[in-house]
């Protein structure tokens, strides 16, 4: 067992602290060096950053909000976002470009988007202007339209499914032209 005097007792065989000059050598600031003084230490370079891959740069451009695992985010109205990844459980509505659902995430809610990929559970009212994405493990259950879809095997879609009329003007973004056909 350790004693506890040895413990927080100062040892009289320590070394004695040493005094350390921060200062840059005389020699650096344009002025005689000597050769009493010290040189002064390199200068620390940054490292260059590690070139990122296309996709992941381009989703890591504006804003981001996770709910991590074990969060649950009730009875908000989500705007400003740009991509919101669910890790836990979310029930709201949202207006934005990019909602991803990880594998046991969960949103409940109205969501209008322009990109949804979900590998866990949506239920609610979905609108994913350009694209849905639905992996294996992906479950969507509600009122969903879509411009694009991609299911793979293994997921399931139920309720209320079709897409996106390009005329109909009350899914689409206001930002987005309307297609007009000219008179004939």
């Amino acid at each position: 067992m350790m004693n506890r005097e040895s413990f927080f007792k100062k040892r009289e065989d320590s070394p004695a602290p040493r005094n350390v000059n921060v200062t840059p050598a005389l020699g650096a600031l344009g002025q005689p060096h000597d050769s009493t003084t010290r040189p002064a230490a390199p200068a620390i370079t940054p490292k260059p950053e590690t070139a990122q891959s296309p996709e992941r740069a381009k989703s890591d451009v504006g804003s981001k909000l996770i709910v991590g695992p074990d969060i649950k985010l009730k009875g908000a109205e989500i705007t400003d976002c740009d991509t919101l990844v669910v890790e836990g459980t979310v029930e709201a509505s949202m207006d934005s470009r990019v909602v991803q659902i990880a594998e046991h995430g969960v949103f409940n809610g109205t969501v209008s988007i322009d990109i949804a990929e979900i590998r866990g559970r949506f239920d609610g009212e979905l609108t994913a202007r350009e694209q849905l994405i639905i992996h294996a493990s992906g479950r969507v259950a509600g009122k969903i339209r879509y411009g694009k879809i991609k299911i793979e095997e293994g997921a399931e879609i139920t309720g209320d499914v079709a897409r996106i009329d390009r005329n109909d003007t009350r899914t689409l973004r206001a930002t987005q032209p309307i297609l007009k056909s000219a008179p004939a």
